[in-house]
């Protein structure tokens, strides 16, 4: 039987992963180099920031929500209004009642509540990717 990761080829596609934590990003980064992508870091939200005003390619992003210096929800704020049509996904380990409403409002394309599933992950990257 063929494992579902092998199915994702997003060859030519840069992948944004916003996190604070080098474990978490580690783990989101193995799970997504599976699909061939470009994975790109920046450590908080200041960062994810000036990396889309600097208008580097990125076809998606991945954003942890409760980082230093700049949260989540911020950083998506700032970055929808540059490009309002980059999807973005949170990821949160805070996962509590109204996380995922409070994503959505603040432009997030999709919610996903850590830890980090590796099949729903890709899903939600191939979705909207």
């Amino acid at each position: 039987m063929e494992n579902s990761t092998d199915n994702y080829n997003w060859k030519g596609k840069t992948i944004l992963i916003v996190e604070d934590e080098h474990s978490n990003f580690f783990l989101a980064e193995t799970f997504l180099l599976r699909g061939s992508a470009t994975i790109v870091r920046a450590k908080n939200g200041e960062e994810a920031v000036d990396y889309v005003k600097k208008n580097i390619p990125v076809d998606i992003i991945l954003m942890d929500i409760k980082m230093p210096d700049m949260n989540g929800y911020d950083a998506t704020r700032i970055i929808k209004k540059k490009r309002p049509n980059l999807p973005i996904i949170a990821l949160t380990a805070f996962a509590l009642d109204g996380d995922r409403e409070k994503s959505l409002l603040a432009g997030c394309d999709d919610y996903m509540a850590k830890p980090i599933d590796q099949d729903k992950l890709l899903e939600l990257v191939d979705a909207n990717i």
